[in-house]
């Protein structure tokens, strides 16, 4: 499943963009009051060349674009964008041109860290009044910002309308391309959750005040492992049709997919972006337009559906066809026409009375990619000839090869023909072709195959072509962990060159389409999956659109794929693999603690985990509540506990979850909890053997749990929490702790072979040595003295709890290290990190670890509070399930419960 996410993907289709001339950054000075509240961060203004130097005074005079980076990003990737509109700017003459602004954010870890968010949203608004204020008393100067975020510069940009005193009418259009607008692809720490739920609050409570604003969020597609397509899509609100959301591709002209980063640089995309920005000029103010519909419209064109024909807010309806042309009627139900060389123009005129009996659609397609009209409709009844006619080329659709029309004849009572325009064509060759058809008879449904077929079974079709296009519509195939390969093999009678065929899988619900170019006969593989499921108000079918050559056999060949199965449960439900990982470590901590108490002795971290850690154990319970939750009684109970929403009804309202899931997941964490035991218990007996070759170690001593010097260590550790950050203080008590084991181990296997209480011993210490480093059981008793056995027994006990400890600790250590990065990263302009999601948390573990640090497992046996510590982890990992898959930061608390415990039962 994780090699399906992050190495079997389509292939990188976009083209790189390149800067003409040297690019430069313009550095603009800011207000000393925001540069000193923001030492972090700088605007700057993109340029090259003449223009860069023309801008050096910034007597502004363009439209002003504010580009926002995301998590540890850079300002500089604002020169894609920057570049392509100077060349287009060059075009034009300067009639029109931008700036493009950007602003700094020091390459911030925001997607881990969510402390800094609301000083990047209010630092952007600064900048905003800054931008407008350079084009004060110009002739057409802006009274609003037009804003490009990539990843998280897209959430920060939607976080402006939610400060109290931001004017909405400064921002008119926001694009962004591949924000998680959703939700946090790793939800770390409570200010990153707290920042959603406000942003994605404020933006459904204030749709109405939102209608003025156009925003466009473009997702990368399958490419893009960081941040998966779904994130990407905006609360759909049925007040809210300012909004698009499109998949990259499915974008008229690029049709690729992008990874996270080549989103910012693809150029096809680049370009997408730069003529919508052109088309929503208003002539009148040299500024983006105010009209809404207006923005709407040019997104809808160069992003969903582009007709093949330049940009027009007011097409006319009806064109003169003018020019000597031949005027050819055509009568027949099907037509293709080749022009090669063609010095005369000619007219195809198509009679439509007599086709609208017997047939329901007509369909046209040409393969000249220009951007004139070729495709009219006449009103004429008497002639086959009109002068006056409707343009239709506005209802084509451009594909990668050709440019296509569907008219429904229902929809056109009062038109009478059909006119196909071929003007006269010196060195060019292209075809072009017509057929009248009813729509049942090119539209076949076929059943996808069940999810547990595992590919062992197939649905097939045969399609016969006598036509141009024909549609297999997808049954059953509306949820996200559906997945699977489609095989189109075609065979043709005659050997003749034919135009390439294109397959389009077209998901209706949302805009994720996939569009594949393939050569006629061959065999093309297409994988179908989605981004987002079904709604449950939707009721269509995905479609296979299959744009055939004629004279030729389609068989389609549809399989489940159990590979990218897995891998859809990977790309959605990744983040919550930690959840999964420490509950079963939790698990087996819970049942060596149990052993402890029953026994007197803590078995082996594997053994445990086998014994404990079953999902039969935690899934049926959450399975209940999610259920129960349905109910409004028992909904209104747990909200009068001010319990949490559980995560797995939450994922289930926004159809990413499944039973099955969780089953999965949870064997999967058990895998990852089994190796890392295996790891620490293998680095355990390196460091060991490194240790005893160096250093003579010393006895090993029963020592008091609180001594001064440990209270001065613990103190001191805590101030480093209070006045630095939270997170390096528990790595610097976890890198103490490490050398626990080492040294319990180290010493027990030294002072066992020192003793050599007979001869064989002796000869045999090195075979010992070896055998004790094979497991953390082999310290042998039998031959030592009933003092020296117990105390080697009592090691044994101690060094596997302290591994467990150890096991679950370094989990903590990791979801709290992105706050320790960005901490260091901005070390050189705050000292303390704040806010610091961990800082309560860390001062609470200096206290336990540095306790448990010295306990054995002597001091808990006779504890009264042991068989509470054994029994409470069990509940604790069934809380984690349900409250932490969204809120990772939860974890840690659950963990420093069970160990608070463990430190109460070596007093108690």
């Amino acid at each position: 499943g994780v090699r399906d996410v992050m190495f079997l993907y389509e292939e990188n289709r976009c083209s790189m963009t390149y800067m003409y001339e040297y690019p430069e950054y313009l550095k603009i000075k800011l207000p000393k009051k925001t540069a000193r509240r923001y030492p972090a961060y700088e605007l700057y203004l993109y340029g090259e060349g003449n223009y860069a130097e023309e801008n050096k005074n910034l007597l502004l005079t363009g439209i002003p674009v504010l580009f926002l980076p995301g998590n540890a990003g850079s300002y500089k990737q604002v020169r894609s964008l920057g570049s392509i509109a100077l060349r287009k700017a060059e075009d034009v003459d300067f009639k029109y041109h931008f700036n493009f602004f950007s602003v700094n954010f020091n390459e911030e870890l925001v997607a881990l860290y969510g402390g800094s968010l609301q000083r990047q949203t209010k630092f952007v608004h600064e900048c905003i009044k800054v931008i407008l204020k350079l084009y004060k008393g110009r002739e057409f100067a802006p009274s609003s910002v037009a804003i490009v975020g990539h990843s998280m510069g897209g959430l920060v940009a939607r976080a402006l309308l939610t400060l109290k005193n931001f004017k909405p009418e400064l921002i008119n259009l926001l694009i962004t391309q591949a924000t998680p607008h959703v939700a946090p692809v790793m939800p770390l720490d409570k200010y990153l959750t707290d920042f959603y739920t406000a942003v994605n609050n404020h933006w459904i409570l204030k749709a109405q005040d939102l209608r003025n604003l156009t925003t466009l969020s473009v997702a990368g597609g399958f490419r893009d492992y960081q941040v998966r397509s779904g994130l990407a899509f905006l609360p759909r609100l049925s007040q809210h049709d300012s909004a698009l959301s499109v998949v990259s591709s499915a974008v008229p002209r690029a049709w690729a997919s992008t990874d996270h980063l080549s989103i910012v640089w693809c150029k096809e995309l680049i370009l997408a972006t730069i003529r919508a920005f052109f088309d929503l000029i208003d002539e009148n103010t040299r500024q983006i337009t105010e009209d809404p519909k207006k923005r709407m419209s040019v997104l809808n064109h160069h992003f969903v559906r582009h007709p093949a024909k330049m940009y027009e807010e007011n097409p006319e309806v009806f064109t003169h066809l003018t020019g000597a042309f031949n005027w050819i009627t055509v009568k027949a139900s099907k037509w293709t026409y080749s022009v090669y060389n063609d010095s005369d123009g000619k007219y195809f005129s198509f009679p439509l009375a007599s086709h609208r009996k017997s047939y329901s659609h007509v369909y046209c397609e040409n393969s000249m990619l220009d951007t004139s009209s070729w495709i009219y409709g006449c009103m004429n009844t008497n002639s086959s000839m009109c002068l006056e006619a409707a343009d239709l080329s506005w209802r084509a659709e451009l594909l990668p090869t050709t440019k296509v029309v569907m008219l429904k004849l229902l929809d056109y009572p009062s038109l009478s023909h059909i006119v196909i325009q071929v003007p006269p064509a010196v060195g060019n060759k292209y075809t072009l072709g017509c057929e009248f058809f009813k729509e049942d008879s090119r539209t076949v449904q076929l059943p996808v195959t069940h999810l547990f077929s595992f590919g062992f079974s197939s649905s097939k079709i045969l399609l016969n072509s006598t036509g141009l296009l024909y549609n297999v519509q997808l049954q059953h195939f509306n949820q996200i962990y559906q997945a699977f390969k489609i095989y189109i093999d075609s065979h043709c009678q005659s050997l003749k060159e034919r135009k390439p065929s294109v397959y389009r899988l077209h998901i209706p619900w949302s805009y994720e389409d996939s569009i594949t170019v393939a050569k006629v006969p061959s065999l093309a593989e297409i994988s179908a999956k989605l981004h987002i499921a079904q709604p449950h108000s939707d009721s269509s079918l995905p479609e296979l659109n299959i744009y055939s050559s004629p004279d030729c056999q389609y068989e389609v060949i549809l399989k489940t794929s159990l590979l990218q199965v897995l891998g859809q449960i990977v790309r959605f439900h990744a983040g919550a693999f930690p959840v999964y990982i420490v509950s079963n470590i939790l698990l087996t901590y819970g049942g060596q603690l149990g052993t402890l108490r029953s026994t007197g002795q803590c078995s082996d971290f594997s053994l445990q985990l086998v014994r404990t850690a079953k999902p039969y154990k935690v899934e049926p319970l959450i399975s209940i509540v999610v259920f129960l939750q349905g109910f409004n009684w028992f909904r209104e109970i747990w909200e009068s506990l001010s319990l949490p929403e559980v995560d797995a009804a939450v994922l289930s309202s926004q159809d990413a979850w499944f039973p099955l899931v969780s089953l999965i997941l949870f064997l999967f964490g058990t895998g990852i909890a089994y190796w890392s035991g295996v790891f620490f218990s293998t680095s355990l007996r390196l460091f060991s053997s490194l240790w005893l070759t160096l250093i003579r170690p010393p006895e090993l001593q029963k020592d008091k749990l609180i001594t001064p010097s440990r209270l001065c260590g613990m103190i001191s550790l805590a101030l480093v929490s209070w006045s630095t950050c939270g997170a390096f203080a528990v790595l610097i008590i976890y890198l103490q702790y490490l050398f626990k084991p080492v040294h319990i181990f180290v010493t027990s296997v030294f002072h066992f072979q020192d003793s050599g209480h007979s001869k064989e011993t002796s000869q045999n210490s090195s075979t010992h040595t070896v055998k004790a480093q094979s497991s953390v059981d082999s310290i042998p008793e039998a031959t030592q003295s009933p003092s020296n056995s117990k105390t080697s027994a009592e090691a044994v006990n101690s060094l596997k709890m302290h591994i467990t400890v150890l096991n679950l600790f370094t989990w903590i250590v990791l979801l709290n290290l992105p706050s320790l990065i960005y901490w260091l990263k901005n070390l050189r302009y705050n000292v303390r990190l704040d806010p610091d999601p961990c800082r309560s948390t860390a001062i609470i573990l200096i206290c336990i670890l540095e306790i448990l640090m010295n306990s054995s497992t002597s001091e808990m046996k006779s504890s009264k509070l042991l068989k509470i510590a054994a029994k409470v982890p069990l509940p604790l990992s069934v809380a984690m399930l349900a409250f932490g898959r969204m809120h990772l930061y939860r974890v840690p608390h659950f963990v420093t419960f069970s160990l608070l415990l463990h430190v109460l039962c070596c007093f108690v």
